[in-house]
């Protein structure tokens, strides 16, 4: 009874996260039209890392000669986590919708498991061929807009563009991440990439500033996003994912993440002028399920791998 109340406690914390994260590119749609992107992102960070200090400075003193010796991961870590995908995906929201941006974002395990196969030199099985070769159909319709003539026009939105560069930039993440999890603590990586990734786009957003005519507009909706942006989608959705991970299982937790783009979809057509077209509908629909047929195998053989490791 304990172990199943557990379970759906886990449960919760996943679609939490999930929401959090959908709702992340609406708000995010909304925060480019009163900050430029890189600025954006810079106050995004800097609330993030100042709500965490008080927490994680014990911590991170005890874990600093671990971060030390692997300081080119972290920055690594920074500059495509914290840095690059987040700024590129406010980039991206300046030209296309929330819908578009979440949908094509949800190719995200596609681009991780091709990178494994680079980077990891995991094997590449049938079932993610057929799986990646669907998910990049489904990008294309979106792309098109369900049309050939977007391709022979050249008439493609820059916007879905950029979120594919961020969906890159977030599998590179992953993967170094990944190859490091037994390694490098958690939470003490998480803050040590954030403070770098604030680095990083200090000079960044000083040169947009200078550069760009739009200034940031500074209001309560505006404080209102900063705070959902630096600490629900920072902070929060990142807790609640790995507690969700820890409780439920990475194998199992993954397809949760099919969740973000119905969320934002819900909140774009709920709180936006956006609406919802057939040809985002069936696109999406080929990506999730090219993504699920990727991963189905995967979960197959984890599921059997942990059942020989802990049997007699």
């Amino acid at each position: 009874m304990l172990e199943a109340s557990k379970k759906k406690y886990g449960f919760v914390l996943l679609i939490f996260a999930n929401m959090i994260w959908g709702g992340n590119f609406v708000i995010g749609r909304i925060g480019v039209e009163y900050f430029p992107p890189l600025l954006f992102s810079l106050m995004r960070w800097v609330i993030a890392f100042l709500l965490l200090t008080p927490f994680m400075v014990k911590q991170f003193k005890k874990d600093w000669k671990i971060l030390r010796q692997h300081k080119r991961v972290l920055f690594l870590l920074a500059v495509t986590g914290v840095a690059g995908y987040n700024t590129i995906i406010y980039f991206a929201l300046q030209y296309t919708t929330s819908i578009n941006a979440s949908v094509v974002n949800s190719t995200t395990p596609i681009f991780i498991a091709i990178l494994a196969i680079i980077i990891l030199r995991e094997k590449l099985l049938a079932n993610q061929t057929a799986g990646i070769l669907l998910s990049v159909l489904g990008i294309l319709f979106i792309i098109s807009k369900g049309s050939t003539e977007v391709f022979r026009s050249w008439q493609i939105n820059a916007g879905d563009l950029y979120v594919l560069a961020a969906v890159l930039m977030w599998a590179v993440y992953s993967v170094i991440g990944n190859k490091y999890s037994n390694v490098l603590p958690a939470l003490s990586t998480f803050y040590a990439s954030s403070f770098l990734g604030v680095l990083i786009l200090m000079p960044l957003s000083l040169i947009e500033y200078m550069l760009i005519e739009s200034k940031p507009v500074f209001s309560c909706t505006s404080g209102g996003i900063l705070l959902y942006v630096g600490f629900l989608a920072s902070i929060l959705a990142f807790l609640s994912w790995n507690f969700g991970v820890s409780i439920i299982g990475a194998s199992k937790a993954g397809v949760f993440l099919n969740l973000l783009p119905i969320f934002a979809i819900v909140f774009a057509l709920c709180f936006t002028q956006e609406n919802l077209h057939l040809y985002q509908v069936i696109g999406g629909g080929i990506v999730i399920l090219g993504v699920l047929l990727s991963s189905m195998k995967s979960i197959r053989m984890k599921k059997h791998f942990h059942k020989n490791k802990f049997s007699a």
